[in-house]
């Protein structure tokens, strides 16, 4: 007899009214005539509200949260963003931009990245925003830009850990990494920072992302303070600021279970008076980009034919991999597996089959959903592709194949 198939978690943050799902308070065909056209995102604000109101309330008060807009960078949910959390995390120059015009201060504003140029360089330190150093020749070209400038440079130091984040999505520290300082050189460079007369900030020490497992996470933070503590004494100054990264994950994939988030706060209160006392006057800081946004946001596109194939059904759409790249699974995955999927204005439906979703692009790639059960629809209906509030559309080739390119609105 076979195993049942692993099913989706349940997915309960958007209401279903009248079988049809309810974003930004409308039913999806009402809020598709708002935006003009498909494919395009929504992302909730009302959602993105109540993840960080449940952070707040399960991690201690002590940590700050900033927000990683690498994962979702569009202007109004940066903007929002920056309402809710205590600092926003930038990843390039054009990100900077975004986040300076939003109402957070320069100064809880950082940027890391391992290829800033020369006009990134000059642009944050002129903002007067935190540098996170990720190489010697990075930091003496920081070091110059700022005598040009007549500005000291705000600097911490992107740490390369001699651990991992067990069992994340993501790799980011342990072995060698384009990113950051391997933390047996940080010493060296903790020297040079003070003979350069900079202004030390503090520590970026990122293991990994993607994680749903407590054990690993409790084991990383427990790694992370440990090399903060060691590495502080090397310092040419006290540690103002140590971000300790994120790596709290969300369930995409049949089998996969939300995180404990209370367990995770509860280990961080246990381990955080030692970090007081050891480091002062250190701010310490959680990055958090999918968890905050990801599931906050949804991808619509809608089916243009319902075809039949050698038993098989395809609803053919207007959107695809060259806007969700994620959900078709070739941004990351080994093995494919899907993206929570339904059709959105017929949820439950009254009648159930199997189908495969796939887009208009001439590649076998273009797949949304692979063998799923879904309502039965044809065309007009609205397929909907949950978990799509981060890595979507700035994540995927919108070039390819030069169709048109998807709308994203926050409701």
């Amino acid at each position: 007899m076979n195993a049942p198939r692993p099913k989706h978690a349940p997915l309960t943050q958007f209401e279903v009214v009248d079988d049809s799902l309810v974003v930004g308070g409308m039913p999806l065909a009402r809020l598709a005539a708002r935006v003009g056209s498909t494919p395009f995102y929504a992302y909730d604000r009302a959602r993105l509200d109540e993840r960080v109101a449940y952070l707040r309330q399960h991690l201690p008060p002590e940590i700050h949260l900033h927000y990683a807009m690498k994962a979702n960078p569009m202007s109004a949910v940066v903007q929002h963003m920056a309402t809710l959390v205590d600092g926003i995390d930038v990843a390039s120059g054009g990100e900077l931009q975004v986040a300076l015009d939003t109402i957070m201060p320069p100064e809880r504003i950082s940027f890391a990245g391992p290829g800033k140029s020369d006009a990134d360089l000059r642009c944050a330190i002129a903002a007067g925003i935190i540098l996170n150093v990720e190489g010697f020749g990075e930091l003496d070209r920081i070091a110059l830009a700022g005598r040009e400038l007549g500005i000291t440079a705000k600097v911490a130091v992107r740490v390369n850990p001699d651990f991992e984040l067990k069992s994340s999505g993501m790799k980011m520290g342990g072995g060698p990494k384009q990113f950051g300082v391997d933390a047996e050189r940080v010493p060296e460079m903790l020297r040079r920072i003070g003979e350069l007369k900079l202004a030390f900030e503090g520590f970026h020490i990122f293991s990994g992302s993607q994680n749903l497992k407590v054990a690993s996470l409790q084991e990383a933070h427990d790694k992370t303070f440990e090399l903060a503590r060691r590495l502080a004494k090397d310092a040419p100054g006290p540690v103002l600021t140590l971000n300790i990264g994120g790596g709290i994950g969300i369930p995409y994939f049949p089998g996969e279970e939300r995180i404990d988030l209370a367990a995770v706060g509860t280990h961080l209160r246990e381990i955080l008076p030692d970090a007081r006392r050891d480091l002062p006057q250190a701010q310490v800081v959680m990055e958090l980009g999918r968890y905050l946004v990801a599931e906050a946001g949804i991808y619509v596109c809608r089916v243009v034919e319902r075809k039949e194939s050698r038993g098989e059904v395809f609803l053919v759409t207007d959107g695809g991999l060259h806007h969700h790249l994620a959900a078709s699974g070739n941004f990351g995955q080994v093995i494919r597996k899907n993206y929570p999927v339904v059709i959105g204005n017929r949820v439950a439906g009254g009648e159930r089959e199997v189908a495969s979703v796939v887009g208009p692009l001439c590649t076998p790639l273009d797949l949304l959903a692979n063998q799923m059960e879904l309502a039965k629809s044809g065309p007009g209906d609205l397929v909907v592709v949950f978990q799509s509030g981060a890595y979507g559309l700035t994540a995927s080739p919108g070039g390819f194949l030069s169709h048109p390119a998807a709308r994203e609105v926050l409701v």
